[in-house]
């Protein structure tokens, strides 16, 4: 049977409108796709699309989904193109028939269908939440598209679940082949994030434009094109901005994932079986994954509401920094009746700055209350008084603002009994998705496969050699983002080797240092602020990597931290450019 070419229009809400029409127009030269995914979903999208129920019951879904519908559905159902989205958030069928609505005043007659059963609120021990949603798995999909429908939109279903469900339906893939299950969410994994695969966010850009890469126009949405077997090649259509390379797919691979194995709905992915291949121009081929049974219970979403929060940010400037910091601190001491309250400061400049910003620093207070009374005027009124009366130069950012309200998200888990996974079938009809019936132990990541804080490293110490002091990233590259609380970074060595520019030889030798080198004792080394947090660092041999996962950095998650950088998206930027010791024979 033919590979299923599966496209991606959407990393998430709020994504480039036109990539829907882009993916279906495609290119002269190339085939058309088959199916259009569209990942919308995130942790705080879910608690953004709460606060948009709070405001109307009938909202909780994607809005910019219909308009893109608006200017495409005719074209999909022309080309005889599947759509399928995970738009649906919190009211999937909410969404299902505004597109329906849609489709009937335009004249088109598109069969929706929507997956239904990951909305837990009510539900025991989840009482009281914003939102609180099962993760469910591709199986779904798969039946709205073999009962004949032609968009499907879904709640909380993974975002490789988008990939999986068309892969299985057209490939007629049972619940328990795992490897090709396996291989399809490696697939969805890659292209969910939309252009994070074909060149956007990646570390390695300045290669890209140096190897002639089109990056002056905007960079083209991924497509997997998915075998029979799972395995799959990842490309992007001709003559659209960016690549899609080794490394550009490795960023992809390495986000927001924790250990070796990437637990699903409906398998258990070793991501350390994954083998990459520059199959030609803009083709990655992906091959040789694995997988085993899914796991005895369904992660669960979980947002609350946290309270309420504000911010100031003081511009100090010139000489004597610190001590202004210091006064207008003392100055506040006390001022302020929120529960938490929080100063961070960016570093002093250095050296005579030919502009007033490069003479510049940032002094942010963050302060959060359960109620909005502390982080008002309570909060912002003691900053304003002291417009006249503190340090020299003394002026905000911003005029003051009016207290948000933030979220709390917590990762939960249930047994799969609690969950009825539900398609309801373009004509009306209903059917409950048949739960798996093998499943591998549900323990925790650290002890389903655990990380160097708890093994030592498979390679063994180099002997003694000169060393250069450099920064991290003269040979590597790096992606990272957040998992909740947790933040996640991937590095691993260029592949250079592909190119001639180094040997196979100094490749491996690389990928031995590397994870050799990237311990938790290390990563606290070069993370300050992750010295008093647990740490575990997994190596991926086949990808030339290692990832690691810093437990609590980003605090309840992203909505609730007040760290700089919430979602840790720049963290890997940041730990490139630290400073280390690399042996002379591998630069």
């Amino acid at each position: 049977m033919s590979a299923l070419r599966i496209a991606n229009c959407s990393g998430f809400y709020g994504d480039r409108l036109s990539a829907l029409r882009e993916q279906l127009e495609g290119s002269s030269t190339g085939p058309d796709v088959d199916v259009v995914t569209g990942d919308y979903l995130a942790e705080l999208t879910m608690l953004i699309l709460g606060m948009d129920q709070l405001r109307d019951a009938d909202l909780g879904y994607a809005r910019t989904f219909v308009r893109q519908l608006e200017d495409t559905l005719g074209l999909a159902l022309e080309k005889g193109v599947k759509i399928v989205s995970n738009a649906g958030g919190l009211n999937p069928a909410g969404l299902a028939a505004k597109v329906t609505e849609l489709s009937d005043r335009l004249g088109l007659g598109a069969k929706v269908a929507h997956v239904t059963g990951d909305d837990l609120r009510g539900h025991a021990g989840f009482d009281g939440a914003l939102s609180a949603n099962a993760y469910l798995g591709g199986f779904g999909i798969a039946a709205a598209l073999r009962h004949g429908a032609d968009v499907v939109v879904t709640g909380r279903v993974t975002d490789a679940a988008l990939v999986v469900g068309p892969a299985a339906a057209h490939h007629g893939w049972s619940p328990t082949e795992y490897d090709a299950l396996a291989g399809a969410v490696v697939a969805g994994h890659i292209i969910e994030c939309g252009t994070q695969a074909t060149g956007g966010n990646f570390s390695g850009f300045r290669e890209l434009f140096r190897a002639g890469a089109p990056m002056d126009r905007p960079l083209g949405f991924p497509i997997a094109e998915v075998a029979a077997d799972g395995s799959s090649v990842i490309t992007k259509h001709e003559g659209t901005g960016g690549a899609v390379t080794v490394d550009t797919v490795t960023a992809q691979l390495l986000y927001e994932v924790q250990s070796t194995r990437y637990l699903n709905p409906d398998v258990t992915t070793r991501l350390d079986s994954i083998v990459l291949r520059q199959a030609g121009p803009d083709r990655v081929q992906v091959s040789g994954v694995t997988g085993t049974a899914p796991p005895q219970q369904l992660k669960v979403a979980v947002n609350t509401l946290g309270g309420y929060r504000n911010q100031v940010e003081l511009v100090l400037t010139g000489l004597d920094v610190e001590a202004k910091a210091d006064w207008v601190r003392a100055q506040l001491d006390g001022a302020f009746t929120a529960a938490e309250v929080t100063w961070t400061q960016t570093p002093a400049r250095t050296g005579d700055a030919d502009t007033e910003e490069g003479a510049s620093v940032l002094l942010r207070c963050t302060a959060k209350d359960p109620e909005p009374g502390p982080v008002g005027k309570a909060f912002t009124g003691p900053v304003v008084e002291l417009a006249l009366a503190s340090y020299p130069g003394f002026h905000v950012t911003a005029p003051p603002a009016k207290p948000t309200p933030y979220g709390v998200y917590t990762p939960a888990y249930v047994e799969r009994s609690e969950v009825t996974h539900v398609v309801v079938h373009h004509d009306g009809s209903r059917e409950v998705v048949a739960d798996p019936t093998e499943f591998v132990e549900q323990v925790a990541p650290e002890e389903l496969d655990p990380g160097l804080g708890a093994r030592p490293s498979p390679y063994p110490a180099p002997a003694d050699t000169i060393t250069r002091r450099m920064p991290l990233g003269t040979f590597l590259h790096a992606r990272s983002g957040d998992k909740g609380g947790d933040a996640n970074l991937g590095l691993w060595v260029k592949n250079d080797a592909a190119t001639g520019a180094t040997t196979a030889a100094q490749y491996a030798a690389r990928v031995q240092w590397l994870a050799k080198l990237m311990t938790p004792r290390k990563v606290r080394e070069l993370i300050p602020e992750a010295r008093d947090l647990d740490i575990d660092v997994y190596v991926l041999e086949n990808l030339g990597a290692v990832n690691v996962v810093i437990h609590g950095l980003l605090g309840e998650g992203v909505a609730s931290t007040t760290r700089f950088d919430p979602q840790a998206k720049a963290l890997g930027e940041w730990v490139r450019a630290r400073s280390v010791h690399i042996q002379d024979d591998l630069v």
